[in-house]
């Protein structure tokens, strides 16, 4: 289900001018092509032409326009924990995050007693309609349904089997009218006592199942996506850990081609030689996450995470009482920075920022520029910094003037504006 952002019910059909943009350089088919013009008519892309249009309302002299970063797991940034978010938090957080290229996005929910989860999905379906930013793609649920024995930071009093009464209070939100289709993602642990019948369900009610705080072994990781489960949750982070005779889940992860790979790329919590290896055994299926936490976008400092005290010290790593990395402090403009300055491959960062994560949720309708996307855009300079940043075709962000007021005064105009 399309959550967020309904472009029929932004603003009046009216609002939404016909716009062209040339850039020198734009993403398109997953390759760096151009010079090209990308044409928006009532907040999709309607085609790509080849050349920079003489006629082109915008033109962009020097950059890379790409489609907007779609960051499918963050648990908060800018001060916000996602699941004690007030309206105003979240419209917070969908006005700042085009200031990092971010369009769209999947908050996430870490471990907590299921009610309390629940809860947050109804306070978030209540406000989602409302983001005139960055768009909410759904809730992602991480936990409650995990291992002990790889909690990480979630705390382990709230780790439950995935019941069928539990399993069946998440598949309910999914027809109740307020919450219908906002639980977009689970990510559980498949070992556990009637975790294959969970993955099951939640599959088959249309939830995409993340494999993730678990301890798995390689055959039920693979049982596990025979049943429907389709990515592996901040790979090589919390699991079983690969091993040449026993895979474990990064192992089964890269070599089955049905799973979608998140990957934290802060470089702290996977080194850069092991994203190299993550790139080259599984291209074209790594999902850039920042896994962020209210410390995103924060200087140092004590924040929370689902009620855990976390302290974001001068080496920007999250970490708890304990010294557990909590979370993250990244940014998705800086993971595609990070990427590339390990020397991966500029296109297949981008792919893997937009394209690969918005598949994963099969929202087919971002993280592209084609006819028939929504019209989700940034304009990077040479070095990945955001310069500007479109959603459905409206400018909500412009370097050096912050985030915009989502009011359409700075919906793209008609009028030539050379950048």
């Amino acid at each position: 289900m399309n959550i967020g952002l309904d472009i029929a019910d932004w603003s009046s059909p009216q609002s939404f001018l016909v716009t062209s943009i040339s850039a020198p350089r734009v993403l398109l088919g997953g390759r760096l092509a151009g010079p090209a013009t990308v044409v928006v008519d009532g907040g999709v892309v309607a085609e790509v032409l080849d050349g920079a249009s003489p006629e082109a309302d915008i033109a962009l002299d020097s950059g890379v326009l790409a489609p907007g970063l779609v960051d499918i797991q963050t648990n908060g940034c800018f001060g916000v924990d996602f699941i004690t978010a007030s309206e105003q938090d979240w419209r917070r957080v969908s006005d700042r995050l085009p200031s990092t290229g971010v369009t769209a996005f999947q908050p996430t929910y870490i471990t907590a007693p299921l009610e309390t989860l629940l809860a947050g999905v109804d306070r978030a379906a209540a406000v989602f309609g409302s983001l005139r930013g960055a768009q909410a793609m759904g809730v992602h649920l991480e936990g409650p349904f995990l291992s002990p024995l790889r909690p990480g930071v979630h705390d382990p009093r709230y780790l439950v089997a995935p019941t069928p009464e539990g399993v069946g209070a998440i598949v309910a939100t999914l027809t109740a009218e307020r919450t219908r289709g906002v639980v977009t993602m689970v990510t559980l642990a498949p070992e556990l006592e009637g975790g294959p019948e969970a993955v099951r369900r939640l599959s088959e009610a249309g939830v995409r199942v993340s494999l993730g705080h678990t301890d798995a072994l390689a055959e039920q990781v693979i049982a596990a996506a025979d049943q429907g489960a389709t990515l592996v949750t901040h790979i090589f982070n919390a699991q079983r850990p690969l091993n040449h005779r026993e895979p474990g889940v990064p192992g089964a992860a890269l070599y089955d081609t049905r799973f979608t790979c998140g990957l934290i790329a802060d470089l702290h919590h996977v080194a850069p030689e092991i994203c190299t290896l993550v790139w080259r055994a599984a291209g074209g299926r790594v999902a850039l996450v920042t896994d962020a936490i209210a410390a995103a976008g924060m200087p140092p400092g004590e924040y929370e995470l689902s009620g855990i005290k976390v302290h974001l010290g001068e080496d920007g790593v999250p970490r708890d009482a304990a010294g557990v990395i909590g979370g993250s402090a990244l940014t998705l403009d800086r993971a595609v920075r990070n990427m590339v300055g390990i020397g991966l491959d500029e296109a297949s960062v981008l792919v893997a920022a937009t394209r690969v994560p918005a598949d994963a949720l099969g929202r087919s309708d971002l993280g592209r520029i084609e006819a028939g996307a929504r019209a989700d855009l940034v304009w990077f300079d040479d070095g990945y910094h955001p310069l500007r940043t479109w959603v459905a075709g409206r400018s909500v962000f412009e370097a050096g003037s912050g985030a915009q007021a989502p009011d359409g005064s700075h919906r793209l105009a008609r009028e030539h504006q050379p950048a």
